[in-house]
């Protein structure tokens, strides 16, 4: 991706929603992008009825009216923010978010998406898979923003996740528009070289400190990519995501899970 100029935002009913909005309305401004907004969520009576099966009329008219109610609270987060001209409001086709989602991703450059919060109701209505999913299925990069923190700027110190994987090489393309903008960018690989990625870094204009580290474990690495991050002040983590669909299942790497489960900052993932 050699520019970022069309970039969809997931919105829900969650408060984190304004964390996203507010980094994908800066990303906009960097790079002279549009943001496409977009509300999408389970409808509340999809939600029940795996639990309790089908309702009564009753119980249909309070699931729409709770469909409502989360729809105006995502309308007013989007309104509250006062994100600016380039930032415009949608709302999907009913039904459950992810495909609708997926195909609406196709033809956008950069996907901003939340990380599942299991303490916000107002997440709730989106599934606990729902990034990592639409990752996989659509192909494109996305940014995940995590539950807690403050990210209204980002790729000032960007950690590369480096591995000798399409993943992470479609990453790292994703990621050059910001590394090319980037104070410092680090390049860290467990058991490749991540010297390997240094001329094409370079054709880019950009000079990065190299971190080779011995083989581990794909949790494991996860776990230490979090920890460098941390130790360098990495306001942005650049990764391969990791995994597939099996029957109705999705099955994520170790790292991939470790990083979606227990990210400390906004992740750039691709498939």
């Amino acid at each position: 991706m050699s520019e970022i100029k069309s970039i969809l935002l997931h919105l829900d009913a969650s408060a984190r929603s304004a964390a996203r909005l507010r980094l994908a309305a800066e990303l906009a401004e960097r790079h002279e992008a549009t943001v496409t907004a977009a509300y999408a969520a389970t409808p509340a009576a999809m939600v029940a009825a795996s639990a309790i099966g089908e309702g009564s009329g009753i119980f249909l008219a309070a699931a729409n009216k709770l469909d409502e109610e989360y729809k105006r609270t995502a309308r007013r987060i989007f309104d509250d923010a006062q994100a600016g001209p380039r930032v415009s409001w949608a709302e999907l086709a009913d039904g459950m978010p992810r495909p609708t989602f997926v195909q609406e991703a196709f033809t956008h450059d950069l996907l901003v998406l939340g990380q599942y919060d299991r303490s916000d109701s107002g997440g709730r209505i989106v599934p606990a898979d729902f990034a990592e999913s639409v990752v996989i299925e659509s192909g494109k990069p996305a940014i995940v923003v995590p539950c807690f923190g403050d990210f209204a700027q980002i790729g000032r110190t960007v950690l590369v996740a480096w591995k000798r994987t399409r993943e992470a090489a479609r990453a790292l393309a994703a990621a050059l528009p910001l590394l090319r903008t980037a104070q410092r960018v680090h390049v860290a690989a467990w058991g490749d070289e991540p010297r390997d990625i240094e001329r094409l870094l370079l054709r880019h204009g950009i000079a990065p400190t190299f971190h080779a580290e011995p083989a581990a474990k794909g949790d494991t690495v996860g776990e230490l990519l979090l920890s460098h991050a941390t130790d360098i002040g990495a306001d942005l983590l650049v990764m391969g995501c990791y995994g597939h669909s099996r029957a109705r299942e999705l099955v994520l790497g170790g790292m991939s899970r470790t990083v979606m489960d227990s990210m400390t900052l906004p992740v750039l993932m691709a498939h």
